[in-house]
């Protein structure tokens, strides 16, 4: 099981789901229920998202390829929209709150 760690090694998130094959990224969070907090998926490749038919509000951290933070959108609630900025290659979906310690210029890194 992956998980997520921020710049200074401290863990993120405890789970990750990885949505890496086109059904599994049309997919993603539809469908489920609630985002338990210490778990996020992670979509790639990924430029933007949106929260058409979701359940439940999440927090979402648009990255580049070496998963450099480019926005944090907090707090997205059902039949929103949320843009990427330019460079976004995946997205990391957590529960809400989950989020609050990440700033843009972040670094993440997935490790096993």
């Amino acid at each position: 099981m992956s998980r997520i760690l921020i710049n200074d090694g401290a863990a993120l998130v405890a789970k990750v789901i990885f949505a890496e094959s086109t059904p599994a990224r049309m997919r993603a969070l539809l469908g489920r229920a609630a985002l338990p907090t210490g778990t996020g998926m992670l979509i790639r490749p990924c430029r933007s998202i949106h929260m058409w038919f979701m359940r439940f509000p999440i927090d979402a951290a648009f990255l580049d390829r070496e998963l450099r933070v480019l926005k944090v959108s907090r707090n997205l609630r059902p039949w929103q929209l949320a843009f990427a900025p330019r460079g976004t290659r995946c997205v990391l979906e957590t529960a809400t709150g989950v989020l609050a310690v990440v700033d843009v210029g972040d670094r993440l890194t997935v490790v096993p």
